[in-house]
């Protein structure tokens, strides 16, 4: 374990942790490279499923413009909210697919209203609010992901320096 914050990679998350984290949270900052050569990112909802972040917005959105130009993106997620607790993040890079059919539509979006609304009439008008003809779905594969778990720099922090004061 590190004794200073220079070396973190001992203090990635576990598989166990990351999975847990991608289920709870409901939102990641979605960033992509804009027609500047500019990073730029917003906070969006994204569905987790397969080893596959699925996401939504509007055709005439930036993000879609400039994915479709160049489809390599990131997202991180935070633990922030969450019952996974605090001091808790996952980054991913990936390629995007931007996708316009109705097949996709017709399951992304009863699943995506139910991921973030839960079941009943909120998740239903949600799903209707977002069939819209200038809607996509955008399909995020990651293929490379960095992590961190606070708590276990914290732990080692605590237990080298009780181990120190010995």
């Amino acid at each position: 374990m590190p004794d200073d914050y220079e070396d973190l990679r001992d203090c990635a998350l576990t598989e166990e942790l990351e999975t847990e984290l991608v289920r709870n949270q409901r939102e990641c900052v979605f960033m992509w490279t804009n027609v500047g050569g500019e990073a730029f990112g917003v906070v969006m909802s994204y569905l987790p499923k397969d080893g596959v972040f699925w996401l939504t917005a509007a055709e005439h959105r930036a993000r879609i413009s400039a994915i479709r130009r160049f489809p390599r993106a990131s997202i991180c997620i935070s633990s922030t909210g969450t019952r996974v607790g605090p001091n808790k993040t996952i980054s991913y890079k990936g390629s995007c697919t931007v996708l316009n059919d109705q097949t996709t539509k017709d399951w992304f979006y009863p699943e995506f209203a139910e991921f973030l609304m839960g079941k009943g009439p909120q998740a239903q008008a949600f799903m209707k609010y977002l069939d819209s003809p200038g809607r996509v779905v955008v399909k995020f594969e990651p293929d490379y992901s960095l992590s961190f778990d606070g708590d276990l720099l914290w732990h080692c922090l605590l237990y080298t320096s009780d181990a120190a004061d010995e």
